[in-house]
């Protein structure tokens, strides 16, 4: 076995450990659901909406966990109740086909006021980073653009979530590089069709003969969160358009969203 194999081996493992650890104490300690918070997500999030009763019950239930366990801070903003719950949603939303799986790669995500530069700054050159998931001094953190993130639930036909994007992103890091192939959840024999697939639809973009945004085309990381925005934002759409990329993701994310419809 190889070093590489060895390291996402002992990352999986500490993965599931940790997942079953936070799975089974907080079962414990969580308190009921409120009522406001379900009305927010009825309102706000179509994924939510989607599912039945006992799915949502579960989906509200991994959003109290990451509240609890992910500290979200507004930077030289008030954040409402509705904001807190929308990063959850952003969060659950990409692994809700995993039980009992959570982010033990993050501390903190912050709000920003607006768009920001690669030195976390909204003032100054280049402020037109929407979201990013932090390295370095930022390591464990993440940073969103607020009125984005509210955007991005606002759209009913919309295809972007900045959200979602980025919490794509952290799921992309777990095997410890965010390179667009998701080791921890694509199965072996998946690998090289997805490349070929991604690099297939990248061609369809610069050619003009598809429907997913070109920020696609910066690398297949960026497609990856890209065309996820799309998958979970818009499924029916992207099922019809894009067939088996959609199946593709499909067993990705050990989801079907299309057919929650």
């Amino acid at each position: 076995m190889t070093i590489r194999n060895w390291i996402i081996l002992v990352l999986v493992l500490g993965g599931v450990a940790y997942a079953f650890y936070r799975f089974f104490f907080y079962r414990r300690s969580l308190g009921p659901f409120p009522a406001e918070w379900r009305k927010k997500l009825k309102n706000r999030v179509a994924f939510y909406r989607r599912l039945d009763r006992a799915r949502r019950r579960e989906f509200e239930t991994r959003v109290q966990r990451f509240l609890d366990d992910v500290k979200i801070t507004g930077v030289d903003t008030e954040l409402l109740a509705s904001d807190r719950l929308l990063v959850a949603a952003s969060a659950i939303i990409p692994i809700f086909g995993f039980p009992g799986w959570t982010y033990s790669n993050l501390n903190e995500v912050l709000l920003y006021t607006g768009a920001f530069n690669h030195d976390y700054q909204t003032e100054g050159d280049d402020t037109s980073t929407l979201g990013m998931v932090g390295s370095g001094e930022m390591n464990r953190m993440m940073i969103l653009s607020l009125p984005e993130l509210r955007l991005g639930f606002r759209q009913k036909r919309g295809r972007k979530n900045v959200g979602i994007h980025e919490f794509v992103h952290l799921l992309d890091a777990r095997d410890g590089a965010v390179d667009g192939v998701p080791e921890q959840l694509l199965a072996h024999g998946y690998v090289q069709p997805w490349l070929q697939h991604i690099h297939r639809e990248m061609r369809e973009i610069e050619g003009n003969r598809s429907d997913i945004d070109d920020y696609a085309l910066t690398n297949e990381a960026e497609f990856l969160s890209v065309a996820s925005e799309y998958f979970f934002q818009r499924p029916e759409k992207f099922a019809e358009r894009h067939p088996e990329l959609y199946e593709l993701m499909s067993r990705m994310f050990q989801q079907d969203p299309a057919e929650e419809e």
